[in-house]
């Protein structure tokens, strides 16, 4: 029996790996109880798997900073046995290192076990070997299989199976005793003692309530932004709709546990993105895909936390009255921009060198079958690639036309070594026909067609059901269809490049590499080599001038790219892939690619990430920042304690070089866009330039004195700054 190592469910284990000292763990119908005391809890999500080692305390450390007192993440069965009885927990896959640094930092930890997750990871993070388990039924009530997470999602698709499987769950998760407290995700049902707790956009709204007057409102995934598919835009949820929805939350549900999913959202390195999901993974978090803070967000849900906690205590013991506090309170917060530098070219064709993967024909294939089989089943996960051979017979040259049936996800047709169309499916409608005309030849024609698959399914009933690869083959000619779909195929498994390890250091040097041609030909090995950028910023490869493949920089996948798959307004998905710091060596770094279509390597660049810019405005309605509202900092300063202020702060080994904009007035707009309005202090920017000019952080109180009076008496005023930090 299989899969009953870890549960899914969402438990608090403070006790165990929480804060400094741990403690006792249980609830209450208002919250958390950890120690015997109430608690209200911000947590945010980190994927130790998407991130590395050495990103990992500074994630934390920022995490803290903002306001978060505990932090949540996934385990990922199928990183940590990908092979039954094969277990790996180095590097990346280190969770005891990632929990103890968490621990360290004296944040609370609350643990998703899984293994089966969904989160946009291939397989839902269920190993492919499960499949192949006798008699198993992925998320049912049955022997092989009892793991679950977000059950209620697909429990009507098991119709009577499903509620027992929910109550086996429930009392088997409390019978390990493991003196924290559990929680069921999208589980309005959840057995007692197992808490129900809401995932979605706007839980202040749409969440049911605790089933149980003696359980807290819960609130497991607070969605910050939205994961990225190929092809699609972008949508970018505010700050401001993320505070609202926390607040409304705690006021109308007696909210007292919310966590951001993601707070930082990290990389899909290699393959382990999920169909069709790009290799930058919840870039509009809090703390982005390089761990660099994305302001307004992360600033303006610090002030949130810090407002919240002022008046936690009477929050969780106090009497509940609402009032109004008027139309709307505007919150004033940093914004920064991100900007990318060029580090190195490579755009001489003298520093690369290229290899075309091998187009294998029916002959040189050892695993044959009668009929098309099914990809998942055949490559188990060990490549995205399958390829589809046959040698057929024709009589004589001819005109024909190939019509191809896929489940997806892309399509590859070769005749004889030549391309001759290829296709591709889309998110959750993977399925399409390939249909185009190709010249026979008198005698034998090799068909080669190569099956790829971008991620495995992550959701839904009945998983181990799922079809990929091709369903049928057919040739028209002169009216005469002949249905290839029960003919002698014969299969290769993932790509010949793949087997060789072309992008190891050893694979690439035992390969036998070619001069830099720009031909037209697709499925080709590039390499190259670089130095790494000088300094500390985050590092990526901007790879605009490819079209689809993957990417490994001294043997280490940074993941799949798909440049050519444009979104409704003609922009790629994805175009800069994180390199991480640690993946590099001072010189010499091995670039690798492969490259399916007909991309041009000499336009890639690497490149260095950073925060070149920050703004804020302030205007005459603003409140004063949330810290200026402690006891001991109006001690400290009597004056000026309470009055709003702009406050500028560049990131680390940074500071203020050049004030491109200062305005104290009747100005319009907001950082995103400004511009002066019909009264403005002339002396703005001396009076600016002063107080920050060098300096790593400047404060500038919002007073008329600083700006030599009012500029406009009776008019509101504002007061916008924009720096350049270097």
């Amino acid at each position: 029996m299989v899969g009953f190592r870890w549960l899914w469910w969402f438990g608090l284990a403070a006790a165990a790996i929480g804060g400094a000292s741990g403690g006792d763990v249980t609830y209450d119908g208002r919250s958390l109880i950890i120690d015997g005391q109430r608690k209200l809890l911000f947590s945010g999500s980190i994927h130790y798997p998407r991130s590395t080692p050495d990103m990992w305390p500074s994630l934390i450390s920022k995490a803290k900073l903002g306001g978060l007192d505990a932090i949540d993440t996934y385990v990922f069965w199928n990183l940590h046995e990908p092979q039954p009885g094969q277990y790996d927990f180095s590097g990346r896959h280190d969770i005891v290192k990632f929990i103890k640094e968490v621990q360290s930092q004296g944040l609370y930890v609350c643990l998703r076990i899984g293994p089966f997750i969904e989160a946009e990871w291939s397989y839902g993070g269920l190993p492919f070997w499960l499949h192949d388990v006798p008699d198993i039924v992925f998320r049912s009530d049955n022997e092989p299989f009892k793991i679950e997470n977000e059950y209620q999602n697909v429990e009507k698709a098991f119709r009577d199976k499903g509620p027992p499987y929910v109550r086996w769950a429930a009392e088997m998760a409390v019978g390990l005793q493991t003196g924290v407290p559990w929680v069921m995700c999208k589980q309005d049902d959840a057995p007692d003692p197992v808490i129900n707790a809401c995932n979605g956009q706007r839980c202040g709204e749409t969440f049911v309530g605790p089933n149980s007057p003696n359980k807290p409102a819960i609130w497991t995934e607070n969605w910050t932004h939205f994961y990225d598919i190929y092809g699609n835009i972008t949508k970018i949820r505010s700050a401001e709709d993320n505070a609202y929805q926390v607040a409304l939350f705690m006021v109308k549900m007696n909210g007292s546990y919310i966590n951001y999913y993601m707070y930082h959202g990290g990389t899909n390195f290699g393959r382990t993105a999920s169909a069709f999901v790009i290799t930058s993974y919840y870039d509009q978090a809090p703390l982005d895909e390089y761990g660099l803070i994305r302001q307004p967000k992360w600033g303006h849900l610090q002030e949130l936390h810090a407002a919240v906690k002022l008046c936690s205590q009477t929050l969780l013991y106090g009497l509940q009255t609402n009032f109004s506090l008027g139309a709307r309170q505007d919150v004033s917060t940093q914004f920064s921009t991100r900007s990318r530098q060029l580090a190195v070219k490579l755009d001489s064709p003298e520093i690369w060198e290229e290899c075309d993967e091998v187009i294998p024909v029916f002959d040189d294939t050892s695993l044959r079958s009668e009929l098309l089989l099914e990809q998942m089943n055949t490559t188990k996960d060990a490549s995205d690639y399958l390829w589809y051979t046959a040698s057929y017979q024709q009589s004589k040259d001819s005109q024909s036309v190939i019509t191809v049936q896929s489940r997806g996800h892309v399509l590859r047709a070769f005749v004889n070594g030549v391309l001759i169309g290829s296709g591709h499916g889309i998110y959750r409608n993977t399925s399409f026909t390939l249909e185009t005309t190709v010249t026979l030849n008198r005698g034998v024609n090799n068909i080669s067609l190569l099956s790829i698959m971008v991620g495995l399914p992550d959701s839904g009933a009945h998983m181990e059901r799922r079809a990929a690869g091709l369903q049928t083959v057919s040739l028209q000619e002169n009216q005469v269809l002949k249905n290839l779909t029960n003919y002698s195929w014969g299969y290769q498994v993932g790509l010949l490049g793949e087997r060789l390890q072309l992008y190891t250091e050893e694979g690439s040097n035992n390969a036998q590499w070619n001069n830099f041609n720009s031909s037209s030909q697709p499925l080709k090995w590039y390499k190259s080599k670089f130095d790494a950028p000088e300094g500390t910023d985050p590092v990526a490869l901007n790879l605009g001038s490819m079209g689809k493949g993957e990417a490994w920089i001294n043997g280490q996948s940074i993941g799949r790219y798909w440049i050519s798959f444009l979104t409704p307004d003609g922009s790629p998905s994805q175009i800069w892939y994180h390199i991480p710091r640690s993946f590099l060596k001072p010189t010499d770094n091995l670039l690798v690619l492969f490259e399916e279509e007909i991309g041009n390597p000499l336009g890639i660049s690497v490149d260095t990430v950073s925060v070149t810019k920050v703004c804020r405005h302030l205007s005459d309605s603003n409140p004063p920042p949330v810290a200026s509202w402690k006891r001991e900092t109006l001690n400290e300063n009597k004056d000026n304690g309470r009055r709003p202020k702009v406050r500028l702060h560049c990131p680390s080994k940074t500071k203020i070089s050049k004030i491109l904009f200062a305005s104290f007035g009747s100005l319009s707009g907001d950082c995103n866009n400004y511009a002066l309005g019909s009264c403005h202090s002339n002396n703005s920017r001396a009076v600016v330039e002063k107080a920050c000019l060098g300096k790593k952080m400047c404060s500038i109180p919002w007073s008329y004195k600083n700006f030599g009076g009012d500029p406009c008496p009776g008019v509101p005023k504002g007061l916008l700054i924009e720096a350049q930090c270097q």
